[in-house]
């Protein structure tokens, strides 16, 4: 049986969002950096605040209440790389 990789946020509060039209801008204390992303990224940073660490398919089926996400394994895909990138950026980290 494999583990299954979880992600997890600080809290609301590790990270500053300001949104600007269809962009937000994240300021993270910690580094520093401001980064600027769009949908879905915020959404999927929603979904670690509000219902806590979570795997790709944990968050696929959080977000896919309120969206539609097309295929699911291609939806999935796309969080994961996103996930795989927040992660780099201090923003996201593994549980």
């Amino acid at each position: 049986m494999t583990a299954t990789k979880l992600y997890r946020r600080d809290g609301a509060d590790a990270v500053t969002a300001c949104a600007l039209d269809d962009i937000v801008l994240l300021y993270h204390p910690r580094s520093g950096q401001t980064h600027m992303v769009i949908s879905p990224v915020p959404e999927i940073l929603d979904q670690l605040v509000d219902g806590g660490p979570a795997s790709v398919a944990q968050i696929h089926d959080r977000l896919a209440r309120s969206f539609d996400l097309g295929p699911a394994d291609e939806a999935m895909d796309e969080i994961a790389a996103h996930l795989d990138a927040l992660v780099a950026l201090g923003l996201v980290r593994p549980a």
